[in-house]
């Protein structure tokens, strides 16, 4: 799925001008989902956390019962050798991606050692900074991991996360604030989430089952270090509809307000501000 433009492959040990076809109609990832991605911006002439989300995707690939064949530092090479394609103004998405090709004498289990790779550079706008989203409340939840690969960015999962979108967007809603399966609120179907209440920033508590995004450590780290109150905890709906500001977290847009939930308004608050200068300052500092 091209989701942007000027798209560029890396694909056995090389990098291609074009939206490379890489896999087989009986690959394992193909046909049984074992698949697994990971996701890195670059901007302005930097890519923040790069090595971070490379590791990540070796961890997932591991949840899948796949060995990574790459290590993250040749990933970051890599990268960086494709990004060359690119001029310093532009926005692209990195997508590291590994799948299963073989599986075991049931098929059902991937073979370890025969797995695909190949990274995808796609040139996406970053989000204006005056984006906000809307949030609506879904009856679908989020998994756990004694019946999904809630601990892996895996393709397998976004299914679930496309019928929350497909069912608030038909409310009218742009994304939606989701249950784990305790009934309390885990995250939106993109993207973490934080709420501020009296000047306090509290965000879900990571419980295994969503992930806890990259870029959602990193604003948690900024914010620690210019002394803003935030704390992790357990919190349910009635806690977002008496919240002052709400605010989503994800490596596509960085963080985006959020200005409504059901029923209730929100202003764009100036911790979410805050927070985004705070990021591109920071991410400034960053180099590849």
């Amino acid at each position: 799925m091209a989701t942007g433009t000027n798209i560029s492959t890396w694909f056995e040990g090389r990098w291609h001008g074009e939206d490379l076809m890489v896999m087989r109609a009986a690959d394992h990832g193909s046909w049984l989902g074992s698949n697994v991605f990971d996701g890195a911006r670059y901007f302005n002439g930097t890519a923040p956390d790069l090595l971070a989300h490379f590791e990540r995707v070796n961890r997932s690939a591991e949840a899948l019962m796949l060995t990574p064949s790459m290590t993250p530092h040749q990933m970051v090479e890599i990268a960086a050798e494709g990004l060359k394609r690119y001029d310093k103004g532009d926005a692209v998405y990195i997508r590291p991606m590994y799948w299963g090709i073989h599986g075991d004498t049931t098929a059902i289990v991937p073979d370890a050692d025969t797995v695909g790779f190949a990274m995808v550079l796609e040139q996406i706008p970053m989000a204006p900074a005056d984006a906000s989203v809307t949030l609506g409340r879904t009856r679908f939840r989020r998994p756990v991991l004694e019946d999904s690969v809630v601990n892996a960015k895996a393709g397998c999962l976004y299914p679930n996360n496309a019928r929350m979108l497909r069912e608030v967007r038909g409310r009218g809603f742009g994304n939606a604030l989701v249950a784990d399966a305790m009934g309390n609120v885990a995250e939106s179907a993109t993207a973490n989430v934080f709420m501020v209440k009296d000047g306090e920033v509290l965000t879900p508590i990571a419980n295994g089952t969503f992930l806890s995004g990259i870029t959602r450590a990193r604003h948690i780290a900024n914010m620690r270090q210019e002394g803003i109150a935030i704390r992790e905890t357990v919190l349910g709906f009635s806690d977002f509809e008496q919240a002052d500001e709400v605010f989503l977290t994800g490596n596509m847009s960085k963080i985006t307000p959020v200005t409504g939930f059901e029923d209730k308004s929100y202003q764009i608050g100036p911790v979410a501000r805050r927070l985004r200068e705070m990021y591109w300052d920071w991410a400034a500092s960053e180099t590849l």
